[in-house]
């Protein structure tokens, strides 16, 4: 699961965050290198968190925590780390944008037994 969950993410949640830069208000990048790293953050606590919820009967449940995690992270990294303007709104718009992305790849992932954790 690791390896194909990371590889959607590595390229949705970027170009996930380039395109809410161009789409919503309250969404300002100062560099577009700012929105992919806050992407790529995006992508690597997403992979984390689907390894620890993700399985049959939690598509909901891991989607609605994927949105509340990505609100929160863009709106402190791009605000606190950068400065840059990314408002309450704009960062809710982005989780949205997310979300859905989201639920289409745990669909996905469920639905191809991914999901599956290995025996330690």
């Amino acid at each position: 699961m690791k390896l194909t969950s990371f590889l959607l993410k590595i390229i949705a949640c970027p170009v996930a965050v380039i395109i809410s830069m161009f789409l919503f208000p309250g969404v300002n990048y100062d560099f577009i290198g700012q929105a992919i790293i806050v992407g790529v953050v995006l992508a690597i606590v997403g992979v984390v968190m689907e390894y620890a919820l993700l399985k049959r009967g939690t598509l909901w449940i891991s989607t609605a925590a994927d949105f509340i995690v990505s609100v929160l992270i863009v709106y402190f990294l791009s605000n606190m780390v950068w400065g840059d303007t990314v408002t309450f709104f704009g960062a809710t718009l982005i989780g949205l944008l997310l979300g859905v992305v989201e639920y289409f790849s745990h669909r996905y992932l469920i639905s191809t037994g991914k999901t599956q954790k290995s025996p330690s």
